[in-house]
């Protein structure tokens, strides 16, 4: 493959897998209301929570990238926890996603027990908060129902921008100039 020709689909490759992963999530949008049907009705709104949940994740990612070797992941454990947490509202179940940052934290040798209890605090600090609001009546409960099926909708989007990301930094890696 030319140099040139690599540059270019260097450019150009993540792009083209950010707008697929745009049109991907919208997709199901454009079935749903094309078909005639109004907002309200049998439409799961709960899948127009999962693009704020995409955009904290697209942040959780870039704060952990970020990382620079040899240094303390904890206070990035402790902001990655605090957006996770915050995206839970939305999306519950995106809590699992510590498992992979974990382990991608173990993988670049950055983990340790600090970078764990930092996750905790910031997952506790979300917690608390969030029992405040629910005793105020301010927010409702939306953890009770953890793994209800119609969470499951706000995957889309956020599963679209998990894909994104990791294809193209892919193909950057493989197509990275030397």
């Amino acid at each position: 493959m030319k140099r040139a020709t690599q540059n270019m689909l260097y450019h150009l490759l993540p792009v083209v897998f950010w707008l697929l992963a745009i049109g991907g999530a919208l997709v199901p949008t454009i079935l749903m209301y094309g078909f005639g049907m109004h907002l309200g009705e049998h439409v799961p709104y709960h899948y127009f929570f999962g693009f704020p949940v995409a955009a904290l994740v697209l942040l959780c990612i870039w704060i952990i990238s970020r990382i620079e070797r040899h240094t303390s992941s904890v206070e990035h454990c402790l902001q990655v926890a605090l957006l996770l947490g915050i995206a839970s509202y939305w999306l519950p179940t995106v809590l699992f996603l510590i498992l992979p940052i974990w382990a991608y934290l173990i993988y670049k040798n950055l983990f340790n027990f600090r970078s764990a209890l930092a996750t905790f605090i910031g997952l506790a600090l979300v917690a608390a908060w969030a029992a405040v609001a629910v005793y105020m009546g301010w927010i409702e409960n939306v953890w009770a129902a953890f793994f209800d099926a119609k969470n499951a909708w706000g995957w889309i989007p956020t599963g679209a921008v998990l894909v994104a990301y990791i294809t193209s930094t892919i193909a950057q890696q493989i197509l990275r100039v030397r």
